[in-house]
């Protein structure tokens, strides 16, 4: 470590960056496409493959664990690898789920709590109050 730069603390900013960067995005999947395809019926042949979900939750899985679990080893708090996982387990049962209705709800929750968990985690490794 020379200049007092830490290797282990830009690779946890950059991945807990992209984990909400792609959270976001999730949500604003979730919620913007259906009013989109709503609002514009031209763009109702749009279709997204079902596996595009479990796509995303196989990249969105560990990118959250590794990103989450860096930062417990450097501010020692269990609360946002745990806010994590049930934000995880909530994209989950989004993406796994039998029916629309209980799909969206599902999901947009889980982004939103994936979210919480990775900005409070770059808070803590920041030093800064959450």
């Amino acid at each position: 470590m020379s200049g007092g730069y830490d290797l282990t603390v830009a690779r946890t900013d950059w991945a807990d960056r992209v984990a909400i960067g792609t959270s976001i995005a999730c949500l604003l999947h979730c919620v913007g496409l259906p009013l989109i395809v709503a609002a514009l019926p031209a763009l109702s042949v749009v279709v997204v493959p079902e596996s595009f979900h479990l796509w995303v939750l196989a990249v969105a899985i560990p990118l959250a664990l590794v990103a989450l679990w860096q930062g417990r080893a450097r501010h020692r708090r269990r609360w946002p690898l745990i806010v994590g996982v049930a934000g995880l387990t909530l994209l989950a049962a989004g993406a796994l789920a039998f029916d629309h209705d209980s799909e969206v709800p599902a999901t947009v929750a889980g982004s939103l709590v994936l979210a919480l968990a990775h900005i409070s985690n770059w808070r803590l490794r920041q030093g800064q109050p959450v």
